[in-house]
């Protein structure tokens, strides 16, 4: 989608005198789109069909006054922005007009340095609206704290087309496994474009229900469905300016499909239950863990959307595809949860690398980000890492350790006794024979460690006594 310069705000000037309308229009029209109305009646039938980014609002009018409409409008909507301008600087009259939810109260004769500041603090408070339900998460997820690490060449690569994607307005579709980093790679695109500023707004398209979704991307007015007590802002207003992050699209259903590709193509959409326009300058990135191509063939996707979305393909492979990033990015993690957690874990040994570098990784890299936070938790300070401290299926999956632990005549049973044996070995004797412990390390109930104690022949051997 284009730039943002390119949609200007829009302001509603409502004035029974044409005087005065014209010379706010004169004032505003080289920055702003400028409507204007007569009468309260004819504000209210615009507001109702398009939306205003502020109104300017005479006091005295016939029929329906300056206050009368105010109430309507923000009946209407409650966000909506009013600045009062009235011929007399009556206290009780601006009193009654901030009380009632107007912005500002300005007297005429106005000057044009009065109007435009108004202008601005509006915009700017807007922004910030925007901006504060995803502030946390911004602060969150700044390159500083959560960024692309690696040294693989086909990942340098991409690093490569992702600094020069960021810089377009394109729209991108990224594809690739469940935890390959896809959501890391939008914030990348958001955070190296001239969009910085505002908003990045994710959204899991597989998370919410179907029959909300519509409701979630451009929101509802109050009344507009059973249970809708509230005006809602969608997901589109929050990301205006900014970018849209719209992940696992290929769950979306095809009504809504049609919806967002019409989005895309307009820039335009309406809240549920309103039929005012509201005007967006989004960003889209999509994301998806299937071959949407596939989906296109069994006609689950719109072709047409698909095509809008796939401007600039990025694919990422799964981390197993990437030689050499296991190492590096599980010492990056404990670093990291180090600080976090305010533990001092030292680091992996050697074969405990070993063991992690070979493993298939199927849940990619969040696997591997979790698992490290796991072996912090429930490791100890100043104690490295260690092969023993792996969950059992890594283990299994060493060659090293089958080698080790399976033997050559006994069948699979016996094999796997075996070594669940030496397994709860290690760890009750690193827990010092304390089952609680035990238990906790080896990730299990208490009853069900005791339970394989007793089947395995596991008891605690008393120290030899010299005589």
């Amino acid at each position: 989608m284009s730039g943002k310069k390119q949609l200007r705000s829009k302001i509603l000037v409502v004035d029974d005198e044409e005087g005065a309308r014209d010379a706010l229009q004169v004032i505003l029209e080289d920055e702003f789109d400028v409507t204007t109305a007569a009468s309260g009646a004819e504000a209210l039938h615009l507001c109702q069909h398009t939306h205003f980014d502020l109104i300017f609002l005479d006091v005295s009018m016939p029929e329906i006054d300056g206050i009368e409409t105010l109430k309507r409008l923000k009946a209407l909507s409650e966000r909506m922005d009013v600045v009062m301008i009235s011929a007399s600087d009556r206290a009780q009259m601006a009193v009654q007009s901030i009380k009632l939810g107007a912005y500002d109260y300005i007297t005429k004769p106005f000057e044009a340095d009065d109007i435009l500041s108004a202008v601005k603090r509006v915009l700017e408070k807007q922004t910030l609206e925007r901006q504060v339900d995803y502030l946390r998460s911004e602060i969150a997820h700044q390159l500083g704290d959560r960024q692309i690490i690696t040294q693989n060449p086909v990942m340098l690569g991409l690093l490569d087309l992702i600094s020069k994607v960021a810089t377009t307005t394109s729209s991108v579709l990224i594809t690739g496994e469940d935890g390959t980093g896809k959501e890391l790679v939008a914030r990348s695109l958001h955070l190296g474009s001239e969009r910085r500023k505002e908003s990045f707004v994710a959204i899991n398209c597989a998370s919410i229900p179907g029959e909300l979704m519509e409701s979630d991307l451009f929101g509802h007015e109050r009344g507009a469905f059973t249970g809708a007590h509230s005006r809602t802002v969608g997901k589109f207003e929050y990301a205006n300016g900014g970018t849209l992050f719209l992940d696992e699209i290929s769950t979306l259903r095809l009504e809504l499909q049609a919806k967002l590709l019409r989005v895309i193509q307009e820039r335009e959409f309406q809240r549920l239950g309103s039929n005012r326009t509201i005007k967006v300058d989004v960003r889209i990135v999509a994301a998806t863990n299937t071959n949407l191509e596939d989906n296109i063939r069994k006609g689950t996707f719109r072709r047409d959307l698909f095509f809008r979305l796939n401007v600039i393909p990025i694919r990422l492979p799964p981390l197993r595809e990437r030689r050499g990033d296991v190492r590096l990015l599980a010492e990056h993690f404990l670093k990291r949860v180090n600080l976090q957690l305010r533990r001092q874990i030292p680091g992996f040994t050697s074969r405990a690398l070993e063991v992690l570098e070979r493993y298939p990784w199927p849940g990619n890299v969040r696997e591997l980000e979790n698992l490290v936070e796991r072996l912090v938790v429930l490791g100890r300070d100043h104690e490295t890492i260690s092969h023993e401290d792996l969950p059992l299926e890594m283990l299994l999956d060493s060659p090293a350790t089958q080698q080790a632990f399976v033997p050559e005549k006994d069948g699979l049973l016996k094999a796997r006794d075996s070594f669940e044996r030496q397994f709860i070995l290690k760890a009750l004797k690193r827990a010092q024979w304390n089952q609680s412990e035990a238990a906790r390390i080896l990730g299990i109930h208490r009853n069900t460690l005791i339970q394989k104690m007793k089947a395995l022949d596991l008891r605690e051997t008393p120290p030899s006594k010299d005589l």
